[in-house]
Order: C-alpha cells, then sequence, then structure tokens
C-alpha cells in the first residue's frame, strides 16, 4: 500500500463495498463493481469500473487507487494484471460465515478502523447465536438450496451455515464445502432422493421462476413442490460474502422457513 491506511480504494465485489459503508469509510472508495448496490446510493456516488470476471484496467488505473479489493479466483487474473501494472492488491476468499467475520475485522484494520469492525463483528455473532438459539428444539424442514438453475448448483458454504443457523437442514451438506460451483453440480434425480420440505432459490443475475422449477420431470411428489414452497432470495443478499447474508439474507432464509405451507389448488 502507498498510503496507510489507505485513501483511494477499488472494491472489485460489492461485499466490501458495503463492509467500509457500515465502517462509516465510504470517502475512501472511489471505483466499484457494477453489482454493488448496497447501500443504496453506492450507485450514484460511486463510478463502476468492473463487472465479476472482467474489470476496465485503464480506468482502475486512471483513479490512481492505493488499494484494489477482489474476491476468489475469479478474479485472479484481473489481480495479476493490476499487480504487473504496481497497484497493491488484496484479495480476499472467504467462503463461510466465519471467514466472513474476517473479512470485515481485517478489512477494518486495513482502513484504521479496528474497534468499529470487532463491534459489527460482535453485533453479527450476537445475532447468529440469537437466531440459531430461537430454532433449538423446533422441527428443521429440508431444504434444497439452488444457486443456478442450468446446471442445477447447491449452495456454498455460508448459505448452508445460515440455512443451519435459520433452522433449517442443508439437503446437501457435503457439496456446501466444494468451493468451485463446479463442485456443487446437482442432478434431478439427487434432489428428488432428497425431498426437500423448502426449496430456496437465487440465480445469479437473472430472477428466479418458481413454475419452472415446479415443472421440472419427476418434481411433482417433492414436498416443497406439492407444498408450492418455492422461495426466491434476491442474490445481492444472499450471493456476497458480506454483511448483506448476515443479515437481510438471513432473515429471508428465517422468513421463507416460517412460511406455512400453502394448500395446494384443487
Amino acid at each position: 500500500m502507498k498510503r496507510f491506511p489507505p485513501e483511494r480504494i477499488v472494491c472489485l465485489t460489492e461485499e466490501t463495498v458495503e463492509t467500509l459503508y457500515l465502517l462509516g469509510e465510504q470517502d475512501r472508495i472511489v471505483g466499484v463493481s457494477g453489482y454493488a448496490v448496497r447501500p443504496k446510493q453506492v450507485r450514484r456516488e460511486k463510478p463502476r469500473v468492473s463487472a465479476f470476471t472482467s474489470a476496465d484496467i485503464p480506468k482502475i488505473l486512471a483513479l490512481a487507487p492505493d488499494l484494489v479489493l477482489t474476491f476468489s479466483d475469479l478474479q485472479a487474473e484481473i489481480a495479476a494484471e493490476l499487480i504487473r501494472k504496481g497497484v497493491t492488491v488484496m484479495a480476499y476468499n472467504q467462503r463461510d460465515v466465519s471467514g466472513i467475520l474476517a473479512m470485515i475485522s481485517h478489512l477494518g484494520a486495513m482502513v484504521g478502523q479496528p474497534a468499529r469492525a470487532a463491534q459489527l463483528v460482535g453485533q453479527y455473532e450476537r445475532r447468529l447465536d440469537e437466531l440459531a438459539a430461537q430454532a433449538t428444539g423446533r422441527p428443521r424442514p429440508r431444504v434444497y438450496f439452488e444457486e443456478w438453475d442450468e446446471p442445477m448448483i447447491s449452495g456454498i458454504a455460508w448459505v448452508s451455515e445460515l440455512i443451519e443457523i435459520a433452522g433449517g437442514r442443508d439437503v446437501f451438506p457435503d457439496l456446501a464445502a466444494q468451493d468451485a460451483a463446479s463442485g456443487r453440480i446437482v442432478t434431478s434425480d439427487q434432489v428428488i432422493r432428497a425431498a426437500p420440505e423448502v426449496i430456496l432459490a437465487s440465480w445469479c443475475g437473472k430472477k428466479v421462476r418458481p413454475e419452472r422449477i415446479a415443472d421440472r420431470p419427476g418434481w411433482t411428489d417433492i414436498p416443497a413442490i406439492r407444498d408450492r414452497r418455492i422461495f426466491e432470495i434476491k442474490s445481492p443478499l444472499i450471493l456476497q460474502p458480506g454483511p448483506a447474508a448476515l443479515t437481510d439474507g438471513l432473515d429471508a432464509i428465517v422468513t421463507a422457513l416460517s412460511a406455512h405451507p400453502e394448500i395446494p389448488a384443487s
């Protein structure tokens, strides 16, 4: 980093953007991902310089960043190109709830706000514990989380953990440990055998179509289909490993699990 704390930060994914706003350090942000939508004002306050797997390198360089924040191996080529240009890059790779909390702590320290970050993490930890305690002793519905539809991809670790905290039971917990989406591809037969009682879906970049899920061949007798318990969770709330998932994303899961089964139309 050319300066500490860094004064000009570019965030290539949305979770670091939201974290910096929550820390009160949004003035340090000089560029964001086109997917950044939280908080709402970010879209009018900050220039957009990237998608997810692509970025406008000249535009980023023109912003003279002290630090660029990236996420996962999917942005490795962007990070490498920026590093070759002499830019300081921090690549996060959080894939579970503890990793999200660690990212918040680390980013807080990097911008000179370790105490504020610790306070934020403590708030999240207490809320997670409270919700987990509320679910203790209650029936735990079987939940299938669908991250993509073609091919069908089940939920990553932080999603699986939030389902458990909310009072559900992920039907593919072993797959959740696979970081790459390719390791979480499931077949129609696997979902049928798992017999989920609730289906949660969040198709990144496109609207979930519950009727398409319900009309899949052989799915008629799946409890979630029979009882019409198919719920969309918007991708900015659950598919970014940051504050949104721990707050509004988790709330959406809790709401879906507490919704009573519908009586099928005769």
